[in-house]
């Protein structure tokens, strides 16, 4: 049997021996609009918990618009342009927009990599761009500690400032908030090291609420609604959902937590699958390129599904890692991990308020 994963950009042919008796799990296909501008004029014309996008511009000078980067396969070159249309048609002039690249602690998007990230030259020549540096402490704005979990709120002064704040984002299964997207742009997408470290630490990775497709009672999930309430205002955002092929299958527009939601409840159906059983041998992908770019990122991959891997199995994943093991940061803390072992590893990132830089 041959099977093809998702592995770089061009996919990865695994041939299966005869004898094993193999039950493929997949996303549904889910039918594809034929045209995927239309979808997203449909979206901003039908906003959930908002009036349109230029109504809500009117009488506002600035708008930060957040978009992912490099890391995440947001369909920015559909969005972008209608967004800063509906901007324009609001009042906001041109040179009040910025797009701010939230990489988290990830490393800035420039020259080829930037254009990718945008994918429509229009925005690139005429937009102010910036990325967001979690290092830089001139460019955060502290706003105190969330009140649950406490965490500490830095976030880029950019988007603290607008007059007018629009996230943009790829809403799907998350190994620690449970999805991703929405809220989950703003912290960590544009927080300061500090929050990103907390967020990232053993106390909240341990969480057993901590978990892909769950929200309930998640700590992480938790600080970032209270982290966009401390914002204070109207914060809105444009959600898309995108099949196994990068298809365009759903978006929708309106106020951040309430379309984030929406997509969320869309997700599920095309994301959680019930499968029954557990099985001794699973063979699965990082869902290729932009996500399996590092062994970093493919740890994603590896979690995913361990809920249906037999106690003492084989997880076996395809990842191409172009760019190795991840940043130094993390270079270095897996060199921690073959000195020490694992219990005393493990013990040395408890014991830590902030986890290392990833």
């Amino acid at each position: 049997m041959l099977v093809e994963l998702s592995f770089g950009r061009k996919g990865l042919l695994v041939e299966l021996p005869e004898k094993v008796i193999a039950q493929i799990i997949r996303k549904p296909k889910f039918p594809v609009p034929e045209n995927p501008h239309a979808l997203v004029a449909q979206a901003l014309a039908n906003p959930i918990l908002s009036k349109t996008l230029s109504e809500e511009a009117m009488g506002n000078q600035t708008a930060c618009i957040l978009v992912c980067d490099i890391t995440r396969p947001v369909p920015n070159k559909l969005l972008l342009k209608p967004v800063i249309a509906a901007l324009e048609a609001g009042g906001i002039p041109r040179d009040g927009i910025t797009i701010l690249i939230a990489t988290g602690l990830h490393r800035p998007n420039l020259g080829e990599e930037l254009e990718e990230v945008i994918g429509d030259p229009w925005v690139t020549k005429n937009i102010r761009i910036l990325n967001h540096d979690a290092r830089d402490n001139t460019a955060i704005i502290h706003l105190g500690k969330t009140s649950t979990h406490q965490v500490p709120v830095g976030l880029n002064h950019h988007f603290v400032k607008a007059d007018l704040k629009l996230v943009t984002g790829l809403v799907e299964p998350h190994f620690m908030a449970g999805y991703s997207g929405g809220r989950k742009v703003i912290a960590p997408g544009i927080a300061h090291h500090e929050t990103i470290r907390t967020f990232h630490s053993a106390r909240f990775m341990e969480s057993p609420h901590a978990v892909s497709c769950n929200l309930d009672k998640n700590p992480l999930h938790k600080s970032q609604l209270e982290i966009v309430q401390m914002l204070g205002g109207k914060i809105l955002a444009v959600n898309t959902i995108l099949d196994e092929e990068r298809n365009l299958i759903y978006v929708n527009f309106g106020e951040v937590l309430a379309s984030h939601m929406d997509a969320v409840n869309f997700a599920r159906a095309s994301c959680e699958i019930q499968v029954g059983r557990k099985f001794k041998t699973i063979l699965t992908s990082s869902a290729g390129y932009p996500l399996d770019k590092t062994y970093y990122q493919t740890i994603k991959g590896m979690v995913t599904p361990l809920d249906i891997l037999e106690p003492g199995g084989t997880l076996i994943i395809a990842s191409e890692c172009a760019e190795g093991i991840g940043s130094p940061e993390f270079r270095e803390s897996q060199a921690r991990l073959i000195e020490f072992g694992p219990a005393a590893f493990l013990e040395s990132l408890l014991s830590k308020e902030f986890a290392e830089v990833d």
